[in-house]
């Protein structure tokens, strides 16, 4: 391997490639035409002394060495990045950008706590992807964002978990609806009912279908739906009963009741999630501080579980006023 050959732009273009999934988005986003964007993979290739990537019939996958060069790259680029927002805070104050991911559900908490960070730092540019739990799997897994928020992490290599909010699963039916004229409900009552379900894999389903099991019992009448919302609809509409996180229900829900089902609610947490084998931008550690310091007083106290300070064991204190 030759290092001499390598520049900047060449990484650049790799990590675009590999980011886009092809030679052609790449180039687009890279206003480059597709021979330009072919012949500076090659010189990378060439200067590497080894094939990086591969096509296959799905798109583009990643050799062994094309992986290595990928994080390399990814690191090598993300430390100038952050040395141009250093010297760019010395002269025109804080400045700085991340990427975020959550599963759907936490799209329902997160703003609560990007809205005051983004009002104490706007020079901060926050990046936030939402997809279900399978998609956000494989952003780790292709190491595309800098903060991860799960509420039933990823048993993975490299990834290291911190609490810090409660996020508990409530039944929930029709304030018309005979079982919310009860004053307590059995789980076999609850069962009787047609349940209203996210797709299999996602964590709520996960949770669910794994406290069922603990309780010796199974769903007999579901009805499997897309989003939260829907289900959140269908409910209200009487076509049948849920458990859903707590944080999906509006502040304000006369048209929904919170069922007193014995044993519920299932308490879960929503932790961040970052990876060990990267590193974290400046301005992420400076958010999972700020939400440390400040997290009291955006959440409601009972949902609140701060758990951050073994994660930010490892980044230093960043001051916390402008």
């Amino acid at each position: 391997m030759n290092i001499r050959h390598l520049t900047f732009r060449l990484l650049q273009v790799y990590v675009t490639v590999v980011r886009c999934g092809s030679v052609s988005a790449a180039a687009r986003q890279l206003h480059l035409t597709q021979p330009t964007v072919s012949q500076q993979l090659k010189r990378l290739s060439e200067a590497v002394g080894s094939p990086l990537l591969e096509q296959h019939a799905q798109g583009l996958t990643l050799t062994a060495t094309g992986q290595a060069l990928y994080q390399a790259s990814r690191d090598v680029l993300g430390r100038f990045d952050d040395l141009a927002d250093q010297l760019s805070d010395l002269q025109h104050g804080r400045k700085g950008r991340f990427s975020i991911v959550l599963v759907n559900t936490a799209q329902y908490v997160l703003p609560r706590l990007l809205g005051p960070f983004s009002q104490a730092f706007p020079d901060v540019d926050v990046t936030v992807h939402i997809g279900n739990r399978r998609q956000v799997l494989a952003r780790f897994d292709r190491h595309e964002d800098d903060l991860y928020v799960f509420s039933h992490p990823p048993a993975l290599a490299h990834a290291v978990a911190a609490r810090f909010m409660r996020n508990p699963l409530v039944a929930i039916a029709a304030v018309d609806h005979p079982l919310a004229q009860q004053p307590a409900i059995s789980l076999e009552q609850l069962l009787t009912e047609r349940l209203l379900l996210r797709e299999p894999g996602s964590a709520t389903r996960m949770l669910l279908d794994s406290w069922l099991q603990e309780q010796g019992v199974s769903m007999q009448k579901t009805l499997q739906m897309a989003s939260n919302e829907a289900i959140r609809v269908g409910v209200a509409a009487r076509m049948g009963v849920a458990v859903l996180s707590e944080h999906v229900l509006p502040k304000e829900h006369p048209e929904l009741a919170v069922l007193p089902v014995e044993g519920l609610p299932i308490e879960s947490h929503w932790q961040f999630i970052v990876r060990s084998d990267q590193r974290l931008p400046q301005s992420a550690q400076r958010f999972l501080h700020y939400v440390h310091e400040h997290l009291g007083h955006w959440i409601e106290p009972r949902f609140v579980c701060n758990e951050l300070d073994s994660l930010l064991a490892a980044y230093p204190a960043f001051p916390l006023r402008n």
